[in-house]
């Protein structure tokens, strides 16, 4: 199979996949890169091409944003930011963060990255045992193993698919408790 109908086709079925709501600006697209495909417009097939692949990764990261926690306890938060960004940049990724203030000053960043290239190169360090004990200590974060940094921030790799990250000026409790609050088997469902 030709490599750009092998794409084409792949564009399809992924935004087959997707619910109604999501797919008519994602379709749109797609439809309109067979169309300049057929047509042997090969530049603007791309284009187009790459514009639903964008439209999808902002809708990954606007589902992503749903997994971030509220605020906990004596705290608040900002509204949750979603963004996606295109394959040039990292390798393509939909990131959502949130940002979170005790009455004291003290915050706490909350950032989930998924549908990145560039995660399957760090996965394996993350997940190795070895090497992700360098990086920090090893910890539970319920069934969930993590890594916390000397200044307690915490890193975990969820289903070799997404990293979250949880960082900032707070104290180590703190941290870790935002870790936990993360809603994990939704994000393992995705």
């Amino acid at each position: 199979m030709h490599p750009m109908r092998f794409f084409v086709a792949a564009a399809l079925l992924v935004a087959a996949a997707l619910p109604a709501l999501a797919g008519d600006d994602i379709l749109d697209a797609i439809d309109q890169a067979r169309k300049a495909y057929q047509a042997g417009d090969l530049g603007n097939a791309k284009q187009q091409l790459d514009l639903a692949s964008q439209l999808i990764g902002q809708k990954n990261a606007e589902a992503l944003t749903k997994l971030l926690p509220a605020p906990l306890n004596g705290w608040t938060a900002e509204k949750p930011q979603a963004q996606a960004v295109g394959p040039a940049i990292f390798g393509g990724a939909s990131m959502a963060t949130r940002s979170y203030r005790d009455g004291k000053g003290h915050s706490v960043d909350i950032t989930i990255t998924g549908d990145s290239a560039m995660l399957s190169a760090m996965v394996p360090l993350l997940t190795n045992p070895m090497l992700a004990g360098a990086m920090g200590k090893l910890i539970r974060v319920g069934d969930q193993r993590a890594i916390q940094a000397e200044d307690g921030d915490v890193t975990m790799v969820i289903n070799n698919k997404f990293v979250v990250t949880v960082r900032g000026s707070a104290d180590n409790a703190a941290k870790l408790a935002y870790a936990q609050a993360v809603d994990v088997a939704r994000l393992s469902k995705m």
